[in-house]
Formats: C-alpha cells, structure tokens, sequence
C-alpha cells in the first residue's frame, strides 16, 4: 500500500456495512482505523506515505472529527446511521486486516466511551492545544503525532 487509495466515506461505508452507529461512534472508528493504518503501514515518524485516506482530523471537543464526514451525516444527531446497503471498495487484504482488527477492538464500544479514550491521548490533547474543554476548535491532529502515539503500543 502507498499513499491513500480510499476515500474516508468509502472506509465509512465499509464499517456502515457491518451495521448502524451513530455519527460520534462513526467518527471514533474511522479515527482508529486511520491511526492503525498508519502506524502498521510506515516504518518511520519521518516517512508517513501510507494513508488509509487524505482527510485530515480535526480535534474538536467531542474527540477526533472528519469535517466531510461530520457535515455528511450530522442531521442524524445522537441516532444512529442506518446501515449501508450499497457495494464497498475493495481493500487489499493488509488493511482489511486492519480495519477488521481495529472493529474487533473498538466496535463494542459506546460512541462516549471511544470519545473518552481518544480524549486521554496525546495526539487529540496536543492539537486541543489551549481550548477549554467545550471550546470549538478545528485544530489539525497531526499524522506525527499519531503514529508517535500508537508507535508505542505495538513497538
């Protein structure tokens, strides 16, 4: 895999695939799966060429946010988005891997308990910067900054 291939809604209709979430649960899954992706994919802080996607996170006061994705599909409020009946991409079989993996992991969490983990690590508080807690903030989530953060826990 180099550089992205996907688009963020294509991976978005690939986790929609596997049932409904509401649009907080979706944003916290995609922002995992992004973060694994790019941790397990580049062999070094300094060469982050594989992306699962180009969008960029934002690190607004309910965690990690897409904006397209956000704007997509924020008239569903705290409902959940139903699920997605249409074809997905195609992945290969490494990131697939991945973002089952990443499924296995968070998928059993609550939109507020994933919103709670993200909330304790560093790449969201760093870009947080000085935002007050529920201050709006469209503050960039560094790709260093994540994989420094995941680099950690797989090393």
């Amino acid at each position: 895999m180099t550089d992205s291939k996907f688009t963020a809604q294509q991976i978005a209709n690939w986790y929609l695939k596997k049932g409904s979430l509401s649009p907080k649960k979706l944003q916290k899954i995609l922002y995992y799966a992004y973060s694994w992706v790019l941790t397990l994919t580049n062999d070094d802080v300094d060469h982050l060429d594989n992306k699962l996607f180009d969008d960029t996170f934002e690190a607004w006061a309910h965690g990690p946010v897409l904006h397209d994705i956000y704007s997509k599909y924020k008239s569903y409020g705290y409902n959940d988005i139903p699920e997605y009946n249409g074809e997905v991409v195609e992945l290969p079989d490494d990131v697939e891997d991945i973002l089952n993996q990443v499924w296995d992991e968070y998928g059993t969490f609550t939109a507020d308990q994933l919103e709670n983990l993200s909330h304790r690590e560093a790449p969201w508080i760093k870009a947080r910067g000085d935002a007050t807690p529920l201050s709006a903030s469209t503050s960039a989530i560094s790709d260093k900054d994540i994989f420094k953060c995941y680099i950690e826990r797989v090393a």
